[in-house]
């Protein structure tokens, strides 16, 4: 099917629609975050995702009109994805959308086929990460790069976060060095510095006094985030009297609680659910670890970075972007919490060090990670489409 070639709205404004799963904090976050600075005079932007959240009340102030399409779900489900391609297509055809633009595996796969089959003029991706990693079975993983890189022949930009993952997407064949761009996660302006204030008002909510050890970590409690080995690392720390706090939620809540009071943790681990007060919770934080098997380059890394807390990653995409071994925090390979366990006992038993990683970890997250260098890039991708268009006539 031959793409519309009608540039803009009724009114000259470019018609942009945001495809994303969930539109709640991670990508979903990251979508809504770059899009809210574009000028309105210029772009009217839709939302379609399969879960709203508290995004989605942000978005609907900011003038953006927000579709909800229930069949547009996270975990593979023929049934549902069928039903899901085809509302998606009847969305971009009846939006008469100039572009649209994709975040998350589920979305991207599904919003970019939906939008070539509309003839959408321009069509916009976002790795995040990606659906495929090492911890896949081989022939499950072939399938998912297999898939990738037929989307990438009808995707016109691919925006990258980090440079780990626009490489992988480089090297795959998922984009091609004229449509690929890398950018950075934006994340939310408010930040809380670690003060001794800060530090005591945090503990305090989180009912905590000022001497214990605390090791924390913020993000969805699934697969991705090994929240089993993030507990195994609290188990085999030597710093017994450490205790971690977990803020977020997912589909392996249960399963993690359970794993934690199985091993004996269940005193030692706060498992402190969705919070919208984030920032003020994380100077609560000695160390910020994180055990993902996967990710791109998470917000909540540059969120702790920004704060002042010295930072224990697992190596993997784009994270080594940010998180430089022995000079902004520590890596270790994803799997293994015993050396996570190790990284942190680190932290905590050389002080002077984890304020020199803590401070350069600081400058590094600098101002780089705010919503308007995103909007910019933005802009010119999105408005890319006219110029070609001028160019053909």
């Amino acid at each position: 099917m031959s793409r519309r070639t009608d540039p803009t709205a009724g009114d000259g404004r470019a018609e942009v629609a945001v495809i994303v799963t969930r539109f709640i904090a991670g990508a979903g976050g990251v979508a809504l975050r770059g899009v809210l600075p574009l000028d309105p005079a210029r772009y009217r932007i839709t939302i379609i995702t399969g879960q709203g959240g508290p995004l989605t009340d942000r978005a609907t102030a900011a003038g953006m009109n927000v579709v909800i399409e229930p069949s547009l779900v996270s975990p593979l489900s023929p049934t549902d994805d069928r039903r899901a391609l085809s509302r998606l297509t009847e969305l971009c055809r009846s939006g008469k959308y100039d572009v649209v633009h994709t975040h998350s595996a589920k979305a991207g796969a599904l919003g970019r086929l939906a939008a070539h089959r509309a003839g959408v003029p321009r069509i916009v991706h976002t790795y995040h990460g990606f659906p495929f990693h090492e911890f896949q079975n081989p022939v499950r993983r072939a399938a998912y790069v297999a898939i990738e890189q037929r989307l990438a022949r009808i995707t016109d930009s691919v925006l990258a976060i980090g440079s780990g993952v626009a490489t992988e997407a480089l090297r795959r064949g998922l984009a091609t060095p004229s449509t690929l761009r890398t950018i950075a996660p934006v994340v939310e302006a408010i930040t809380v510095p670690r003060t001794p204030a800060s530090r005591a008002a945090a503990r305090a909510e989180l009912g905590l006094d000022a001497s214990t050890p605390l090791v924390g970590t913020v993000g969805r409690i699934d697969y991705q985030k090994a929240p089993e080995h993030f507990i195994a690392a609290i188990a085999k720390l030597r710093h017994t009297s450490a205790t971690a706090v977990w803020i977020g939620s997912g589909p392996g809540d249960r399963e993690a609680k359970e794993l934690a009071r199985r091993t004996g943790l269940q005193d030692r681990i706060i498992f402190a659910g969705e919070r919208s007060d984030v920032p003020q919770l994380l100077p609560a934080f000695d160390v910020f670890a994180m055990a993902s098997r996967y990710e791109g380059l998470p917000c909540a890394v540059v969120e702790a970075m920004r704060c002042g807390i010295p930072v224990v990653a697992t190596a993997v995409n784009s994270v080594p972007d940010l998180v430089i071994p022995g000079e902004t925090g520590l890596l270790v390979p994803p799997g293994r919490p015993a050396l996570l366990a190790d990284a942190i006992d680190n932290l905590l038993d050389d002080q002077r060090k984890a304020d020199r990683l803590a401070s350069h970890g600081q400058t590094a997250a600098g101002s780089t990670y705010d919503a308007n260098s995103l909007a910019d890039v933005l802009d010119e991708v999105y408005s890319a489409h006219r110029t070609t268009q001028l160019v053909a006539s």
